[in-house]
């Protein structure tokens, strides 16, 4: 068959499938991002079908989708929420950081992996899904409950995180030398800083510079400042996906509002595609041997998102059901996790075990995460509501 023709074929047929996954999750009110992994499974390497024509355009587009992911990521928050958000959580963000990354990176020293594969599975342990748990308080009605901005918080700090967290793992999965790493931070932080500034100062004229009343014009300028400025980034050793998220950063008021309604659906073609990609370089019959430690993993790392969910949320004077909500909230990995896997498994550094149980993972806790938020409430009311066993009555002396 002609090369253009098959991939075609293949394309609409796995975008097709895309588009009656997201729907099946709509349905039973869950997370699609599940769902994408398994079918990419489904189709990869290893699985019941085997794609060959689309391999080319779908890295291309896997790599566009982490470029929306994060744009829209740095969208959502302005310059001023980024940095009192970071005044008033870095206590909870750090406690996070320490409970959630130490777990994976444990893990897989414990496997043979390496210094480099404990800094990559340490990432995927410790970053919630932003997306999954925004999705999860709007959907439960809880935008406006006390734990959310605690919630927010401590999101935000793990966003930050990542602008620094990429860079450094960017340089250690292309081996080069320690001076050039710390040049590659050095770069990574000045730049964080020096957008910070702008966006705080003269973010209204990066806003001018891409908003178009005109929709076609407006998409094309954002999508192409999008893309100039992730290429400038990756060829300054700084994350493409870190300038994506700062130049979301960067454009504010209601150009950022227009933004994320004119990229929405975009973004989540590309970004479905991706974990779609993710799936299709990792093979099913890969998983089974991980299984184990990754269900092991998946409650141990819950339980710490719980612990510093109510740590914070008690530090800020919420009650008992608000604080379990909060760190039910922060359970769910998702599009991060798969990210820094992705990363990591291209730069051929570290086992494909590593993605088999990166994959494990994010299914179980992309699952794990809504329902824990769902039922958690429930759960403690019963608790609290349980009548105390009567104590036995002193003994005559």
């Amino acid at each position: 068959m002609d090369p253009l023709a098959l991939t075609l074929i293949e394309l609409g047929a796995v975008v097709f499938c895309l588009g009656l996954l997201a729907r099946l999750a709509g349905r039973i009110g869950m997370s699609p991002i599940p769902l994408y992994l398994v079918g990419g499974l489904f189709f990869g390497a290893g699985g019941l079908v085997k794609l060959e024509g689309m391999h080319e355009f779908a890295h291309l587009s896997s790599e566009i989708g982490v470029i929306l992911l994060l744009l829209m990521l740095g969208l959502e928050y302005t310059a001023a929420e980024l940095v009192t958000g970071l005044r008033r959580s870095w206590k909870a963000g750090v406690l996070d950081l320490v409970l959630n990354f130490i777990p994976g990176a444990g893990l897989a020293v414990l496997l043979g992996w390496g210094l480099v594969g404990a800094m990559v599975m340490g990432g995927v342990t410790y970053i919630s899904s932003s997306g999954i748990a925004a999705k999860v308080i709007t959907d439960l009605g809880r935008i406006g409950n006390r734990e959310t901005p605690v919630v927010l918080s401590i999101l935000v700090f793990e966003d930050l995180a990542m602008a620094v967290y990429l860079p450094i793992l960017t340089a250690t999965l292309a081996g080069v030398s320690f001076l050039v790493g710390l040049q590659t931070v050095g770069i990574s932080l000045a730049v964080v800083t020096v957008v910070l500034v702008v966006a705080l100062r003269h973010g209204h004229h990066v806003s001018k510079a891409v908003h178009s009343e005109n929709s076609e014009v407006f998409l094309l300028n954002l999508l192409g400042a999008a893309l100039l400025v992730a290429g400038l980034a990756a060829a300054m050793q700084v994350s493409a996906a870190v300038g994506a998220f700062m130049l979301g950063i960067a454009i504010s008021g209601a150009t950022a509002h227009s933004a994320t309604r004119i990229l929405e659906p975009l973004r989540d073609l590309f970004a479905a595609i991706f974990f779609v990609v993710f799936g299709l370089n990792t093979d099913p019959s890969s998983i089974p041997p991980v299984l184990g430690w990754a269900l092991m993993l998946a409650v141990l790392t819950a339980a710490t998102k719980m612990i510093t969910g109510i740590w914070a949320a008690k530090r800020a004077g919420i009650a008992l059901p608000g604080r379990f909500r909060a760190g039910a909230a922060l359970i769910a990995r998702g599009e991060f996790s798969i990210v820094i896997a992705g990363l990591a498994v291209a730069s051929g550094v570290v086992p494909h075990d590593l993605a088999a149980l990166a994959t494990a993972y994010v299914l179980i806790m992309a699952i794990m995460g809504p329902l824990a938020a769902r039922y958690v409430e429930p759960a403690v009311k019963m608790l609290r509501r349980r009548p105390a066993k009567p104590r036995p009555a002193a003994r005559p002396i």
